[in-house]
């Protein structure tokens, strides 16, 4: 009978107690899904390079167009960058 009546004296505890860890993220899963997003910002940022370069080299050659592109995708590269972090000298 006691332990029934701990089993019922505890049980919103531990309701609340799985509430609040469903509801939180550890700092792990942040540092996962942080790590996520910054490669998904260098793989953009790969592929703007590689665009910009073409249409570097494009305008160079005198495409007009490739030129209006290029300053497109630096100010996208522009934008961009201070999102994602540098890395450490060492």
């Amino acid at each position: 009978m006691a332990k029934t009546l701990v089993d019922v004296a505890t049980a919103p505890v531990r309701v609340a107690s799985q509430g609040v860890d469903w509801a939180t993220t550890s700092q792990d899963e942040a540092d996962r899904e942080r790590g996520r997003e910054i490669r998904r910002r260098e793989e953009r940022m790969g592929e703007l390079q590689r665009d910009y370069d073409e249409a570097s080299v494009d305008c160079y050659d005198g495409d007009d167009r490739a030129c209006r592109e290029a300053v497109i995708i630096r100010r996208e590269m522009d934008e961009l960058a201070p999102s994602i972090p540098a890395e450490p000298e060492g």
